[in-house]
């Protein structure tokens, strides 16, 4: 689906402000959704039990003067089992939003969190899911049938040596191989990264159980050669005795697109604010303590011996706060906006973290390659990664030494980041919000971050972006 698409929406929502503010939401972002509106369970029914209406999702408040709670859950689901039911509420219960999601909605938000891009995201990957798990329903009751004219790509392969046994018409299509090649071909040749996704397939099939579904998100490549990123959904089957595994494979590259694009709009409406204080801060709050400063100099003459001092710590204050209001609106507003190298940008953000010189730092720069392949939105994620990353180092090495490197590798740019500190179980910390924010500006520009720890051994972060 995209923006443009005619998406029908019902709002079961008694507070009109509430109503209003959703609508707004929902035409921001999609122009040509049809939303239908209720404000008791009594109209709502109405609409539900209009079989000739279709809805594409449902978003529902909890507290209807007719009608609340988990039965009003259960008789919206039951009316419109295959429609996505988004609940929204102002109340942030956790063991109630754990007991309806298993009454089968599709999601659960607080209004006081809601905004046009979240709400947005939930409805398109609902509808998404939804239509998802429809299908698998569907494949669960009439497999045979389905195999060949699901519009997914579905194949059978032998979970010993990874051939394909069989596949239907849209795998053909959608990858573009024949039947004949696909059966000599093994699963691991449609992988963009053999060496890393054969791994996950082998322990893939290891945590795999006739009663289970495996979910995972690959890299394959096309005959083509065009790289897309799928979601997989397998499970176990047995023919003839012999047990195989059974795939779907749903393409999620433009809705993987799609959110980068959302969330490079947010990074960047938050940089360019980020800017703007900074900015602020420099021009014109340091020039206001910088004539308070003139202006108590003039007085310097004029006062007795025992105010000296204390004109004396008035200066020094000022002084602290101008200091620190520079290095806030630098930290805010790097200075390559202004057309400073990267590598000077990158010495002054260090130097910062450096001001007591606890460590011995090195910064290598391939400065004649990398100055003509970084776009100034590279440039800035590359520093905000530098940024979280010696924050991390300063608060949890303990390190003495730290290495900065930034090339282009094999039409690569490879960015490390190295310290020889106490170390850590990335496996506990991999979860941590820092690394999350570090993965997530890598995967904006089809890059990868790696992190190399183990206690007592120092860290290594590599992060790689395709040119």
């Amino acid at each position: 689906m995209t923006e443009n698409d005619a998406i029908s929406i019902l709002v079961i929502e008694d507070n009109q402000g509430d109503f209003l503010l959703i609508k707004d939401y929902i035409e921001e972002q999609l122009a040509d959704a049809k939303i239908f509106h209720a404000k008791k369970y009594e109209d709502a029914a109405i609409i539900l039990n209009d079989t000739s209406l279709p809805l594409d999702v449902i978003l529902l408040d909890l507290t209807l003067p007719d009608h609340t709670g988990e039965l009003l859950i259960k008789d919206v689901v039951d009316k419109r089992p295959q429609t996505p039911v988004i609940v929204l509420t102002g109340f942030a219960d956790l063991d109630f939003s754990i007991r309806s999601l298993k009454l089968k909605i599709s999601d659960y938000l607080l209004k006081d969190d809601i905004n046009a891009a979240s709400l947005y995201k939930s409805i398109k990957f609902n509808i998404e899911r939804k239509r998802t798990n429809l299908l698998l329903e569907e494949s669960e009751k009439r497999y045979s049938n389905l195999f060949q004219l699901s519009p997914q790509p579905m194949w059978i392969f032998d979970v010993v040596n990874f051939s394909f046994l069989q596949v239907n018409k849209a795998a053909i299509d959608h990858y573009q191989f024949t039947e004949a090649e696909f059966l000599n071909m093994k699963l691991i040749d449609i992988f963009a990264d053999v060496h890393d996704d054969k791994d996950v397939l082998v322990k893939a099939n290891e945590i795999s159980s006739r009663d289970k579904i495996y979910k995972g998100r690959f890299r394959h490549r096309k005959k083509n050669q065009e790289i897309i990123e799928v979601d997989i959904y397998s499970s176990l089957i047995t023919i003839n005795e012999t047990t195989y595994e059974s795939v779907i494979a749903i393409d999620v590259t433009e809705k993987i697109k799609l959110e980068h694009k959302i969330t490079k709009a947010i990074i960047t409406t938050q940089e360019d604010e980020r800017y703007e204080i900074g900015t602020e801060l420099h021009d014109n709050v340091c020039q206001i303590l910088a004539s308070s400063q003139l202006s108590l100099e003039m007085l310097r003459d004029n006062l007795p011996p025992e105010s000296v001092q204390w004109f004396n710590k008035s200066k020094q204050f000022i002084n602290l706060a101008l200091e620190e209001i520079r290095n806030i609106s630098h930290r805010l507003a790097p200075s390559f906006f202004d057309e400073t190298t990267i590598e000077d940008t990158f010495q002054e953000l260090l130097d910062n973290f450096n001001t007591e010189k606890k460590y011995n730092i090195h910064l290598d720069i391939d400065f004649g390659k990398v100055k003509k392949k970084l776009s100034s939105e590279i440039q800035l994620n590359l520093y905000r990664i530098l940024q979280e990353q010696m924050r991390n180092i300063v608060k949890y090495a303990h390190a003495s030494q730290i290495n900065v490197s930034l090339s282009i590798e094999s039409n690569k740019i490879v960015f490390l980041i190295e310290d020889d500190g106490v170390g850590f179980d990335y496996q506990l910390a991999k979860r941590g919000i820092g690394l999350a924010n570090i993965r997530r500006r890598a995967e904006l520009f089809s890059g990868s971050m790696e992190i190399f720890s183990k206690v007592n051994e120092g860290c290594k972060l590599a992060v790689e972006i395709p040119i």
